[in-house]
């Protein structure tokens, strides 16, 4: 009986000092770098190839937004541009005849020059023929002025619809619903045929390929910790199965916080902590909000 009492105070004794061994610095969880795809215009939605569970590669278009008035009001614009361009004058055309005038009255204007100097005619007749020349070409460049101006305006309406025919190109880009990054499909928040609104959420994705941890550790902890640092991590499956993964130190916080109700520390009786984020490459079996130890 004796035998009997001394064993199982010994397993007792054992079992403690087993309880107080921890194979791990700080407890987290999992989390993933989560993204929420908005619609950038506003219409119905036409097409939207998204659903749940989904693995979606950067740049895929998931869906489209009805473009139809964007497209009538570029095809608008266009017309609009080959009006401002028929109404531009013809400037060479338009002075050719005042400028034959002009040429006419300054051969004029010579010759009574040379009459004058001859003898042969009154100075009189040599002032008109000068004035003559200077009216027709004030009136030549009046004309050329005005046909400047005319053009140069047509020209500013011209570049102004372009930059309308640009920002509607921009829109009509815009209806084409993109996947930002490469990711899992975590929520979906419309249907195909909804109205969309200008930045009502679509969908989440995140990038559960490379997740990371969060964790907690105190400032006696934090001494021995830096980034880049290789550590171990364990994700916690429940009823002590634990998976092993490689990770990287790769944020550290420089503000303390009181410690979260959920989260363990080293130093339970430690009211500041730090948090941290391990990074690792998850297999598959991770999940977002799994519970995880972190060995440094």
């Amino acid at each position: 009986m004796r035998k009997i009492y001394v064993l199982a105070c010994a397993t007792l004794i054992m079992t403690a000092c087993g309880n107080k061994e921890k194979t791990y610095d700080a407890t987290g969880t999992f989390e993933a770098t989560e993204t929420t795809v908005f619609a950038e215009q506003g219409g119905a939605l036409l097409t939207f190839d998204v659903n749940e569970g989904d693995e979606l590669a950067m740049g895929r278009e998931v869906g489209l937004i009805d473009t139809t008035q964007t497209w009538l009001k570029i095809k608008q614009l266009g017309a609009t541009k080959e009006i401002y361009q028929s109404q531009k004058p013809d400037m060479e055309r338009q002075v050719a005849a005042i400028r034959q005038q002009l040429t006419k009255a300054q051969r004029e204007e010579q010759r009574y020059r040379e009459l004058v100097a001859d003898g042969a005619a009154p100075s009189k007749m040599l002032d008109d023929a000068t004035s003559q020349v200077k009216v027709l070409q004030r009136q030549l460049d009046a004309q050329i002025s005005s046909l400047s101006t005319s053009t140069r305006t047509l020209d500013k309406q011209t570049a102004a619809a372009n930059v309308q025919v640009s920002q509607l190109r921009d829109m009509l880009s815009k209806c084409h619903i993109i996947t930002p990054a490469k990711g899992t499909v975590l929520e979906k928040y419309v249907e195909r045929g909804e109205f969309v609104t200008v930045g009502k959420p679509l969908f989440k994705i995140a990038d559960t390929e490379h997740m990371y941890m969060r964790a907690y550790v105190t400032s006696a902890q934090l001494q021995h910790i830096k980034l880049g640092q290789k550590v171990k991590v364990f994700a916690d499956y429940g009823n002590n199965n634990r998976k092993t993964y490689d990770g990287t130190v790769s944020w550290i916080s420089s503000r303390s916080e009181f410690t979260p109700k959920t989260i363990l520390t080293d130093d339970e009786r430690a009211d500041l902590v730090y948090a941290v984020k391990v990074a690792i490459k998850n297999d598959g079996f991770v999940k977002i909000g799994m519970y995880g130890e972190v060995m440094f």
